[in-house]
């Protein structure tokens, strides 16, 4: 099994993937249009993908990504999230003077970093590539935000560990894939519908689950692109797609939505997690 994910190794997506499959190869992208990529069409049979962090939001670009591409989500995995500041050896916490990782990291951390004086925080493209860069140019007055993997991968040291602002940074992970990830039982389902723009739209589409007795776990909508202020909803939904009342929701659904795809059908990680021992460690 090969699955594709963005950054470097030591990158958290690089761990999500060890946690979905341990003895999967792994194929590192530097951007998640490759992971897409490599997985729809490419060396990779399945990529791994951040879709929502329980400190900074959702990932809006992997949003627009699902509906670009025709790869369905086939599982979805959670890992806990431990940030280090990361250093060259003997390189003090006085002598930093910038500090490097992805845009999502540094919001995590934002309450850190507020605390620095004098230095300028920088964003880069990955958390892992941001300690690749500091310890390939040997850069002496500079850190970078990354997992305490990513510091053993390139030799940097930690000058302080789990800066970020929650002690339950936990970062959720799709993976996407040609074919079914697992022959376990679905019990949830992505959508995205667009609507006509009237009044009680939106309600009339959620009270297609609700009468059903079926729970949303996540809304989000996100801009429908060449249409100024009207929007597309993503739903994630506690049911398997053939079930029954689902599917009975998603065809009431049908019959007013302008649009309306099934990004989805998979185990949840909760389910699945509570089935089988984890056997992945995550580092911290």
């Amino acid at each position: 099994m090969r699955i594709a994910y963005q950054g470097e190794p030591g990158a958290f997506s690089e761990a999500a993937a060890r946690r979905v499959a341990p003895d999967a190869e792994l194929i590192a992208c530097r951007t998640f249009e490759e992971v897409f990529a490599s997985a729809e069409g490419g060396p990779a049979g399945y990529g791994v993908v951040p879709i929502e962090n329980s400190i900074g939001g959702s990932i809006h670009r992997n949003y627009d990504l699902l509906l670009s591409h025709q790869l369905p989500i086939v599982a979805e995995v959670e890992l806990p999230v431990v940030h280090h500041l990361l250093a060259l050896p003997g390189v003090s916490m006085e002598r930093v003077k910038r500090v490097y990782s992805h845009p999502q990291a540094l919001a995590q951390c934002e309450r850190f970093l507020q605390r620095l004086t004098g230095v300028d925080i920088i964003a880069t493209y990955d958390t892992a590539g941001s300690a690749k860069m500091i310890a390939d140019e040997r850069l002496e007055d500079a850190a970078a935000i990354a997992s305490a993997r990513a510091g053993e991968v390139f030799g940097l040291v930690s000058l302080a560990s789990g800066v970020q602002d929650y002690s339950d940074n936990v970062t959720r992970f799709l993976v996407i894939g040609r074919r079914p990830f697992t022959d376990s039982v679905p019990d949830k389902t992505s959508i995205v519908f667009s609507l006509p723009n009237e009044a009680g739209a939106l309600f009339k589409a959620l009270s297609a689950f609700a009468l059903r007795g079926i729970d949303l776990t996540k809304l989000e909508s996100r801009p429908l692109q060449g249409r100024p202020w009207e929007y597309l909803f993503y739903v994630d939904v506690a049911a398997a797609h053939d079930e029954v009342p689902c599917a009975r929701a998603l065809a009431h659904l049908g019959e007013f939505a302008l649009t309306l795809r099934t990004l989805g059908s998979y185990t949840s990680w909760k389910t699945r997690e509570s089935r089988q021992p984890d056997p992945f460690e995550v580092v911290s």
